[in-house]
């Protein structure tokens, strides 16, 4: 009773030490406003914010609780603004002193990203050096994956046979991560088939996915002097409906019966019913496909699995080329960097506070 007494008789205390200034490491267009707690925070509603272009006239912009001592107020960058906090109660309100001038701008540089900058610069500075080993000639160690292992079998297989070669990209669009893997995939089974002269079957499931796996397999063609060989009817577009297709990638693996069917993509439902007709085919069968729950379907009905990033991986380990080997291994050293990184900085952080992780937030 005494207090709201006192403050009836007395004016509430203002903040103090008001500082308006650009907000750091943005885009601009925004100011940031500091200032002190009034001296009676515990009594008030809050704090209004009050804005001028010349210093002289404020107006209201701003409301918030109190024990609050930031707000940030959207401006037009390049012009200059005033400030003032006012401490407010259900009957009264006090003024601070104006803030000096501020004006926003953007800024050439997030500081709070410099950590992810310097990142960048170490992971693509391995890379970097990789690549440039591998063009050397030195020979890069990347672990055995037995089902790319297996691809030089199954194209031998089914040039031994007489019989064609099918590749099913799945239902995945043009810009999904498994299907761009699958296209580089493509492109390195389709020169292999190339050189024996086997027929390569391509059904698709979407008329931008067919375009681009049309040309990857005529460049494929064209790449080891054998361009003749491509053959139009060979590499089509079928249906973007789901069952549909898989009903139609099955009637192939009956007729036409492949010696190697080749599932890599991003699959569904629809999976285990192409792995399942190619099975009992008879055909050797290597899947690959970033879409987790399908996995089991492949590692049950298929002959070899591409899991995780062997996926992604699959088009370096095949071809051989510096540039992609190179990034893979740089890839891989990378992520060994910033293991021991988050080693170190877990122990440190430990023993002393955990202040020291803020760096990788």
């Amino acid at each position: 009773m005494t207090l709201i007494l006192l403050t009836a008789i007395f004016a509430l205390a203002p903040p103090t030490g008001v500082r308006a200034y650009d907000t750091p490491s943005d885009g601009g267009e925004a100011i940031t406003v500091e200032w002190q707690l009034s001296q009676d925070d515990a009594l008030i509603d809050g704090y209004e914010i009050h804005r001028s272009e010349n210093g002289i006239e404020f107006e209201r912009i701003g409301f918030i609780g109190k024990s609050r001592t930031e707000y940030e107020d959207e401006t037009e960058d390049g012009k200059g603004y005033f400030y003032k906090v006012a401490a407010v109660s259900a009957t009264l309100i006090s003024y601070s002193q104006s803030s000096v001038e501020a004006m926003s701008s953007p800024q050439w540089i997030d500081q709070g990203k410099i950590n992810l900058f310097l990142a960048m610069v170490i992971f693509s500075s391995i890379i970097l050096f990789f690549i440039n080993q591998a063009r050397k000639g030195k020979k890069l160690f990347i672990r055995k994956i037995a089902g790319l292992d297996a691809v030089e079998d199954a194209v031998g297989r089914a040039t031994e046979m007489g019989k064609p070669i099918l590749y099913c990209m799945g239902i995945g669009l043009v810009d999904q991560i498994g299907t761009i893997a699958s296209f580089n995939i493509l492109g390195e089974i389709a020169k292999k088939a190339g050189q024996y002269e086997t027929p390569l079957i391509v059904p698709t499931s979407n008329p931008v996915v067919y375009t681009v796996a049309s040309e990857i397999v005529k460049q494929s063609y064209a790449s080891i002097g054998r361009p003749d060989i491509y053959d139009a009817d060979k590499v089509y577009f079928v249906t973007d409906s789901q069952f549909a297709y898989a009903a139609a990638v099955d009637g192939i693996m009956v007729r036409e019966k492949p010696a190697a069917n080749f599932l890599i993509g991003w699959f569904k439902a629809e999976s285990l019913i192409i792995a399942e007709t190619g099975a009992m085919t008879g055909a050797i069968q290597i899947a690959g496909t970033d879409s987790i729950s399908q996995l089991p379907f492949f590692v049950t009905a298929c002959d070899y699995t591409l899991i995780g990033e062997e996926l992604y991986a699959a088009s370096a380990y095949i071809s051989k080329q510096p540039l992609l080997l190179g990034a893979i291994k740089g890839e891989d050293w990378g992520k060994v960097v910033i293991f021991t990184a988050l080693i170190i900085a877990s122990i440190i952080g430990l023993l002393t506070n955990f202040a020291v992780l803020d760096i990788f937030k």
